[in-house]
């Protein structure tokens, strides 16, 4: 992962707790990966404490442990409690990766949203959806993963996507 100029690191230095309570958490992650510390990179943050949002934009860059979500605008939402609800990246191929468990294959996906629903557990990816576990690979106009259930909902058609996308997927025979 690139590393900040020195002057946006000590800029970022102040929020990085405020970042912490806002992305810290076992949901989506390694065992190791909520006490990792959250590493940001972005051209600009708009932080409102108060609406428990923060938005980073230009080339962003989040990364604790093995989670990695970047794309050219990311909103994350937390609740009152400060937890993590919500974290959504957008971009011409925002992106997400997380390694689910030390057994399990790293988890890849694209599109131009990708939302990170933390309580459910739930990734959708949204236009040139793009899904990667393992060898197998889905791609569609919209994707569904539920993480704990190994689920994948593929659709060829989102609202607010004016060009159908054909639903395809490539799964490799087990061993």
């Amino acid at each position: 992962m690139m590393r900040p100029p020195s002057g946006l690191l000590t800029k970022l230095a102040p929020l990085g707790l405020a970042i912490a309570t806002v992305v810290t958490t076992p949901a989506l992650a390694l065992e190791g990966d909520a006490e990792a510390p959250v590493e940001v990179v972005a051209d600009q943050l708009d932080l409102d404490d108060s609406a428990g949002t923060a938005v980073y934009s230009g080339d962003v860059e989040i990364q604790q442990g093995s989670m990695q979500l970047t794309g050219d605008r990311v909103e994350i939402q937390r609740n009152a409690e400060g937890q993590l609800t919500r974290a959504t990246a957008n971009g011409e191929r925002a992106y997400i990766e997380q390694q689910p468990s030390p057994d399990d294959p790293l988890v890849r996906g694209w599109g131009r949203t990708v939302i990170y629903h933390v309580a459910e557990r739930r990734v959708e990816l949204i236009d040139r959806a793009e899904l990667h576990q393992g060898g197998d690979t889905f791609d569609g106009a919209y994707l569904e993963y539920f993480l704990d259930r190994r689920v994948v909902q593929a659709r060829s058609e989102s609202e607010g996507i004016e060009d159908r996308q054909r639903v395809r997927m490539t799964l490799q025979p087990e061993n």
